[in-house]
């Protein structure tokens, strides 16, 4: 590994990044950041979560039609 990698991650690593940020963003963009990052990652849960229940109930609907096509009473064989 290379040294200078093991120094940057380590805690003098970490605090500094914490200086330069506040540096950056300043006192009154930070709760800001924050506050916006985990919105964020809220959103981000939530539309995983509508997408395992979309996910669930189209495997469900499309084993219906898939039954309903092979009986003869789907939309297939009614349109044709």
């Amino acid at each position: 590994m290379h040294p200078i990698l093991a120094e940057i991650f380590g805690i003098d690593g970490v605090i500094v990044l914490v200086v330069v940020i506040a540096v950056l963003f300043g006192s009154t963009q930070i709760p800001k950041l924050a506050r916006s990052l985990g919105s964020a990652q809220s959103e981000f849960k939530k539309g995983l979560a509508e997408g395992a229940k979309g996910d669930a109930a189209g495997e469900t609907t499309n084993a219906g039609d898939k039954a309903a096509s092979k009986d003869g009473e789907g939309p297939s064989a009614a349109s044709g």
